[in-house]
């Protein structure tokens, strides 16, 4: 079971990336772009996902994805329950997603020093 503490190093380390606090909720950005959320509660976790794959991925494991609400289908975006993901598997989440909002070169820096994954 993933909790918020499995992942918060992991926001703060990855280049440009920083923590900001909005109405109680913690996000994770590079620049102004929100690349990771979680909720008040911090039972979920929103993560920037590539749209036209994230419809197959809640399909494949509805215990741990679901789509965002119908006002934010716009992004790429979906939803993953903190405790139906493993750590490692949370840290995967949290990487994947800052790929894509950083460039490639950061991307790629970042595969040659952590060459097995995050975490």
């Amino acid at each position: 079971m993933a909790e918020i503490d499995d992942v918060r190093a992991l926001g703060t380390e990855l280049e440009r990336s920083y923590p900001v606090h909005v109405r109680g909720r913690l996000k994770f950005r590079v620049g102004q772009i929100v690349y990771v959320a979680f909720s008040r509660d911090e039972t979920v976790m929103g993560f920037a996902f590539p749209k036209e794959e994230r419809a197959a991925l809640v399909a494949g494991e509805p215990e741990k994805f679901s789509l965002p609400g119908e006002s934010d289908l716009r992004f790429n975006w979906v939803h993953a329950h903190l405790a139906a993901l493993d750590p490692a598997e949370a840290r995967e989440l949290v990487v994947d997603a800052w790929r894509m909002v950083v460039p490639k070169k950061l991307s790629r820096a970042y595969d040659l020093t952590h060459p097995v994954g995050p975490g």
